[in-house]
Order: C-alpha cells, then sequence, then structure tokens
C-alpha cells in the first residue's frame, strides 16, 4: 500500500493510493497515518477495506508530510561507503546515530526554507524507515518484522551548524523545513529489498546525487536491531538511513544552496519529491 497525508498543514487527512494510482480519503476509517495504524494489526485492518469503496479525492491541493505524530526522527551518518570516501572519512566500526528534530518535517513539496544567518546548507537524498511495531531489544533477524514502511526523505543540512559551531550535528540538521518526508509510505511487503534501491537528486535540472542503497555500510535491519540496543523505536519513529555521494559538501569546491532554487529527487519505489528554496523571514 501506498499511505499519504493530504491537505493543508495542520489538517491534513489520511488517504491511500490505490493501485491504478488513484488518491482515496482513508479519514472514515483511520484518524491518521500514524501510531496505531502503522502496527502490523493496524495495516492489516486497512489493507483489508476494499480500495473502490474509499471516497476518490480529485484535488488534494497538497500533500503533507506522509507520517504523523513522530516521536523519534534518528538518523544515521556516513553510511554509505561512497559517501564516506567523497567526504574523506574513515568507514564507521558502528552506526553514527544523531536526532533531527521533529519540528524540521514538512511536506515533500513544501518550501525549504535556508536559515538565517546559513552559508553552507546543503542537500542529502535518503532512505527512511517508518517504524511499525515497538522494538525493543531486537535482534537483527527479527528487525523487519518492526519496520511499517518506507519513504522518501531530504535530510536537508546546515554544514557550518553541523561542523563548526560547537561539533553538534543535531544543530545543522534540525532548522524547520529540514525533513520533507514523502509523497507516500510504501508498506514493508511492496519492497522486495531495500538494500537494492535507485536514488537521486537534482539541482535546479543539473543532476548532483545517482547513488543506490546497495552501497549502504549498515543495512535496515541492522540498523533497527541495532538502534533498538539503545531507545524503544515506537510506531511512527522515522530512521533516516544515510546519503549516497554527491553533496554540497563533497565537490571542489563545496557547492550549497541559495534561494531561487529548485530540488528534485526520488528513490525507486519511493515517489519523488520537488522543493523551492526559500531564505526565512
Amino acid at each position: 500500500m501506498k499511505l499519504v497525508r493530504f491537505g493543508e498543514r495542520g489538517a491534513e487527512k489520511p488517504g491511500l493510493v490505490d493501485g491504478n494510482g488513484v488518491l482515496r480519503d482513508l479519514s472514515a476509517h483511520v484518524a491518521d497515518i500514524g501510531g496505531a495504524a502503522l502496527t502490523a494489526n493496524g495495516l492489516a485492518a486497512i489493507a483489508a477495506i476494499p480500495e473502490e469503496s474509499l471516497p476518490v479525492v480529485s484535488d488534494p491541493r497538497r500533500f503533507g508530510p506522509c507520517v504523523a505524530g513522530t516521536g523519534k526522527f534518528i538518523c544515521v551518518g556516513l553510511n554509505y561507503a561512497d559517501h564516506a570516501a567523497e567526504t574523506g572519512a574513515a568507514i564507521p566500526e558502528e552506526p553514527i546515530l544523531f536526532m533531527k528534530a521533529t519540528s524540521a518535517i514538512t511536506g515533500p513539496d513544501d518550501n525549504v526554507i535556508i536559515p538565517r544567518g546559513s552559508q553552507k546548507t546543503d542537500w542529502e537524498v535518503e532512505l527512511g524507515v517508518v517504524i511499525g511495531d515497538e522494538a525493543r531489544y531486537v535482534s537483527e533477524a527479527e528487525a523487519m518484522q518492526h519496520v511499517a514502511g518506507y519513504c522518501l526523505i531530504n535530510d536537508v543540512s546546515e554544514r557550518a551548524f553541523q561542523a563548526e559551531r560547537g561539533g553538534q550535528w543535531t544543530k545543522g540538521k534540525s532548522a524547520d523545513s529540514f525533513g520533507p518526508i514523502g509523497p507516500w509510505m510504501v508498506t514493508r511487503d511492496e519492497i522486495a529489498d531495500p538494500q537494492d534501491l535507485a536514488m537521486w537528486l537534482s539541482v535546479d535540472g543539473i543532476v548532483r546525487q545517482n547513488g543506490s542503497t546497495r552501497t549502504m555500510i549498515f543495512g535496515v535491519a541492522f540498523l533497527v536491531h541495532y538502534i533498538s540496543q539503545f531507545m524503544s523505536l515506537q510506531p511512527g519513529d522515522i530512521i533516516s538511513t544515510g546519503t549516497p555521494p554527491g553533496v554540497g559538501l563533497g565537490m571542489k569546491p563545496p557547492l550549497f544552496l541559495r534561494a531561487g532554487q529548485r530540488i528534485r529527487l526520488g528513490i525507486e519505489g519511493l515517489g519523488e519529491q520537488s522543493q523551492l528554496t526559500v531564505d526565512a523571514a
């Protein structure tokens, strides 16, 4: 299934994109795409609803973040071997984890706001993992049972805030609009192998990232297992699993975003996003 949230900011409704690509309204059946709706039982209940019985939405106006009520937005740094190489960093022996503020979450096509004082705002196409059933101390073999599905993420980053303002990655990752997710969450059963997905990102029509989840150092199952040893993972939590090479920081010379540019990105099977960059008010 492809589950979406559509409508104006703060008033999104739950929806489903049917097998013919038609958007249908789920609001008579679930309150939102979050919490209990993302558990195995919740997803099974949604899957049991006849698609043709759901009202068609002809003009969604806007797609919101595809998951509601996310409690933790966990990111993995330097998780692609080719990206680590472009930054000159060593291959991590264990996953590098940091948090992105949930207030950064925004819709897939909403504007990316360049923060005040920013000189080094950058792009990162990433595979997002959405947690379904709670995960606590799970084994790698059991980990995928706790995944509800996957989504496309642009892990927007301000590199000076990230690396030159005290070394805390979170402060360079958490500005408002720095976490576009969606357009939809694709349930786990529809993605045969999350470790074999093409991914790309362009700025003003120039392809900057063209990679694959094949080069991830730590795969999805290991990450869910690993993170669950340090904290419980709850329904709606999101893991952003790292980016392939081609970020602005890795270019020679480095190249960063400015207002008025158009970012487009996509992952095989997970849809596409498009954002206009604007200066903060």
